[in-house]
């Protein structure tokens, strides 16, 4: 069987990777285990040593690797180049707080001593989702292996390239060998992985059907998992927001990565008082975004990663004008090669659509009417994801309480758009996943958090 990288802005195949057999993920797998026993006990020093090599490598390397993103799945070269200089600064930070944020803490008990100390668990196995092929991995591997775990990447096989670019980037860092391996398999053979008992631990970024399969066979074999699935993240804009700053970050926000983003804004939740206002602003600045090659500098969003991909965004798109949407831009196939799909804006959106019910995984922006503060806050809420979430106010007091008690999201911001950063934990409730990853929080999920007392 062979896995095929196609480049989605021609069709074209960029090139064939054989899948491993049996016999060969088990090979590795067993060299990654005995790897880490002499990983885990290595220095903290020496790992954050390596770790700041790491760094150095993907900045030495930023422009190649930028250009394997754009061929392997679409974005923008500009935008891959920062997606580089993120995976660098997640190695520099835990590099810097990792032994830190593992130090043993003294705990006050009957006992002459008493304390909590953080073990590393093992190998861990990284289920990795294409869109962004180098941050979605550094973002586990980083912190993973500062805590003196192993780990296995079983990526999306339509960015098998950047998978092994990963492996080469651990090696010339200095990492000993075998302490990070990518696996060239299919999704089916996933489950036989989590079976093998050297994996102690699984995480996955993925659907929430994936996210399901993956924690059902994990639960079996009782491992630890780390989920970070869908999101439809809603937006509300309420009527003292600053129109031009709403605007202008909820345009942007729903065209990250061609709209190929967890986080990327999708429910655009706007109070009757203003939404006609916002409806013609944001369509506007929609209308003039670029749509085209995405080595362009001048693009602003490049194709989607696979046509079928593509194809299934478009029927959500014409299943929701079927059922009332009003199509007020794009929304349609452009003729020629490529997985393109253009800014497209679904207004009149209510629930029992496709736009309203299910995550939009492109550039398709729903536009949703509420009544007042309150119907916006239950509509954000009416829904089976909980990833993040962000509201615009000029009351910035009241914005924070709405973030931070009254909207059901894992990242609730005020003012802006959702991101991610190292120094923030990030993850989900509900549909959209369960556990942490980044900050102190992402490097303490996989390790034994053991209690020492002594009499």
């Amino acid at each position: 069987m062979s896995l095929q990288s196609i480049n989605p802005a021609n069709g074209q195949v960029i090139q064939s990777y054989t899948a491993m057999s049996d016999a060969e993920v088990d090979a590795i797998i067993d060299e990654v285990n005995r790897a880490g026993n002499g990983w885990r006990n290595t220095d903290f020093s020496i790992r954050a040593d390596l770790l700041k090599n790491a760094a150095k490598v993907l900045r030495s390397r930023k422009a190649e690797l930028s250009r394997l993103m754009v061929a392997e799945m679409g974005k923008t070269y500009t935008s891959a180049e920062g997606e580089v200089d993120k995976c660098a600064w997640v190695c520099d930070f835990y590099a810097e707080h990792g032994e830190e944020f593992l130090a043993p803490e003294p705990i006050s008990s009957d006992a002459s001593l008493s304390k909590i100390v953080y073990n590393p668990l093992g190998t861990v196995l990284a289920v990795m989702p294409w869109n962004f092929p180098f941050w979605q991995v550094f973002r586990f591997a980083a912190p993973g292996l500062m805590a003196g775990n192993t780990g296995l990447l079983k990526h999306a096989s339509n960015v098998s390239g950047c998978a092994l670019a990963i492996e080469e980037i651990f090696a010339e860092a200095g990492f000993p060998n075998s302490v990070f391996r990518t696996l060239l398999i299919s999704s089916d053979k996933v489950e036989r992985v989590i079976e093998n008992p050297a994996v102690a631990a699984v995480t996955l970024t993925g659907s929430t059907p994936a996210g399901r399969a993956v924690a059902g066979k994990a639960g079996q074999c009782l491992k630890k998992t780390v989920l970070e699935l869908g999101g439809s993240d809603p937006y509300l804009v309420l009527a003292d927001a600053d129109m031009a700053l709403a605007v202008e970050t909820c345009v942007n926000s729903r065209l990250i990565n061609a709209g190929q983003s967890c986080i990327a804004a999708k429910r655009f939740i706007v109070v009757q008082e203003c939404v006609d206002e916002f409806t013609q602003r944001f369509t506007e600045l929609m209308a003039s975004k670029k749509m085209g090659e995405p080595s362009d500098p001048d693009s602003d969003l490049g194709p989607q990663a696979r046509e079928d991909l593509r194809n299934d965004l478009h029927k959500q798109v014409t299943k929701s004008v079927a059922k009332g949407a009003k199509l007020l831009l794009g929304g349609e196939i452009p003729d020629g090669p490529g997985a393109f799909y253009p800014p497209t804006v679904l207004g009149d959106v209510t629930a029992g659509m496709p736009a309203y019910d299910d995550e939009l995984f492109g550039p398709v922006a729903a536009i949703i009417t509420a009544t007042d503060e309150a119907d916006a806050i239950r509509i954000a809420n009416d829904s089976n994801f909980g990833l993040g979430a962000a509201v615009f106010t000029r009351d910035t007091e009241r914005g924070e309480f709405i973030a931070a008690e009254q909207l059901q999201a894992g990242a609730c911001f005020v003012n802006s758009l959702v991101k991610s950063d190292p120094r923030l934990p990030f993850g989900g409730i509900k549909n959209s996943g369960y556990g942490r990853e980044l900050s102190h929080l992402g490097i303490r999920e996989f390790v034994n958090t053991k209690t020492v007392y002594v009499a």
